[in-house]
């Protein structure tokens, strides 16, 4: 019943994972999906349709222009290009004619700046579909998301004349750094969406197992932070200098010892720090990439609030400059009850697979949240489920996933819960 499906969502699979991009660069990603939406007959909307511009963080202008040359490289029509107006994402649109509740699925696309393991024992690499672009690696799983979203859009056209309503599949981008799900829901594109879901592959899950989210996801804040001293002889006249290196190595261990909350697990982590202009000179230039979370949206403020005031107390003592930019953010999972029951009982209609119950740890972020509170805050239902496979850990260089097994599993869920909310009676 399903052979075509999940055959050619494992090909879309290994395809994507072959051509990883980052967030707000998915331009070829984006053509992929849209390129057999149009094969098919499904209506899609892009550009602003799908983002809200004034919602976006973290966008790399020069980044984005560089993979757009690169795109129309490797075959994306220019008009294509102009269409999508300079942003990534898309949304299949499938009216079926008839009146009933409107329910969108969400996927995310964006792949991680982590060189993929070339080791003979990595399954992409072992069947010759890993990255060709050095440093750049879906290390998450979101190229089987896409995959996965694509083949429910085209069995659900396919067959919409068993379904009534409409059914929305949200290609949505930047999920890494948490910067594509706040602009894409406030693009419009879910205010009038009745039922929203959302799903991840991996986490604590093995394969076969899934079970639905009924709490967690940290609040995060990601910065790009920007030093500047003044260079200067580090032999001759030191003195003159103010060093950014050492002014972001100081900042970044007092950021560690920023206090723990009593209500709320913290995290804070400087991830990439790039300084110096040479040995010989004092540094002016430093650029920090850090991020911070809490277990609730006060204990992640409570966070942001340190940052700063660490920050501003590095510039006065250490005589530099410095320019804070937020660059991502998401925040915490709004719980919706008669959600979590419709999708446990779609999970009951796919055989094979085994319920856990329901999962409720804060191990990460994930900016679905953001969906599914602007569904949640007109009286929608929203909810996220998880799916698992076999995996060493996530944005790592040998993260990989089993797609002729994983895939299917939520192919199936999604489908199984579509039909228990827009069926034809």
């Amino acid at each position: 019943m399903f052979e075509s499906y999940i055959k050619e969502m494992v090909e879309t699979r290994r395809a994507l994972h072959r051509r990883p991009e980052l967030g707000w660069t998915e331009f070829e990603t984006t053509w992929y999906v849209c390129s057999h939406l149009e094969k098919w007959g499904i209506p899609f909307l892009l550009g602003t349709q799908v983002i809200n511009p004034k919602f976006v963080m973290g966008r790399d202008e020069k980044a984005v222009k560089d993979a757009i040359d690169r795109a129309k490289k490797h075959g994306v029509p220019a008009d294509f290009i102009e269409k999508t107006e300079g942003y990534t994402g898309a949304a299949a649109i499938i009216e079926t004619g008839r009146p009933g509740p409107v329910t969108a699925l969400r996927c995310d696309m964006d792949a991680l700046p982590v060189r993929e393991s070339d080791s003979p024992d990595h399954l992409p690499a072992k069947l010759g579909f890993a990255s060709d672009r050095p440093g750049l690696m879906h290390a998450c799983g979101h190229d089987g998301h896409t995959a996965v979203g694509l083949e429910v859009a085209r069995w659900i056209h396919e067959h919409k004349e068993e379904f009534c309503g409409t059914i929305k599949i949200l290609f949505q981008p930047a999920e890494e750094g948490v910067r594509g799900g706040l602009p894409m829901s406030e693009s419009g594109i879910v205010d009038d969406v009745d039922w929203l879901l959302g799903s991840h592959v991996g986490g604590v899950l093995h394969s076969g197992e899934v079970c639905v989210q009924d709490d967690g996801f940290m609040a995060s804040t990601k910065f790009d932070i920007e030093f500047t001293g003044q260079e200067a002889h580090a032999g001759s006249d030191p003195q003159k200098g103010h060093s950014a290196l050492v002014a972001a190595a100081c900042a970044t261990m007092m950021l560690q010892g920023i206090p723990r909350h009593r209500e709320g697990e913290t995290r804070v982590s400087v991830g990439k720090l790039v300084a110096g202009e040479g040995r010989n000179i004092v540094a002016a230039h430093a650029l920090m990439q850090m991020e911070v979370r809490g277990g609730t949206q006060a204990v992640n403020d409570f966070m942001v609030d340190n940052v700063n005031r660490i920050i501003e107390a590095v510039e006065t003592a250490y005589q530099v400059k410095a320019k804070i930019t937020r660059v991502g953010e998401t925040s915490t999972l709004v719980v919706c009850p008669p959600l979590l029951d419709k999708v446990e009982e779609a999970m009951r209609a796919v055989p094979g697979i085994k319920i856990l119950p329901r999962y409720h740890g804060a191990d990460g972020s994930e900016d679905c949240s953001w969906l599914i509170r602007k569904v949640a805050s007109h009286g929608g239902q929203a909810g996220f489920f998880l799916y698992g496979c076999e995996q060493k850990g996530h944005h790592r260089p040998d993260f990989e996933i089993q797609d002729e097994t994983n895939l299917p599993v939520a192919f199936k869920i999604f489908l199984s819960f579509v039909k228990l909310i827009n069926q034809r009676h």
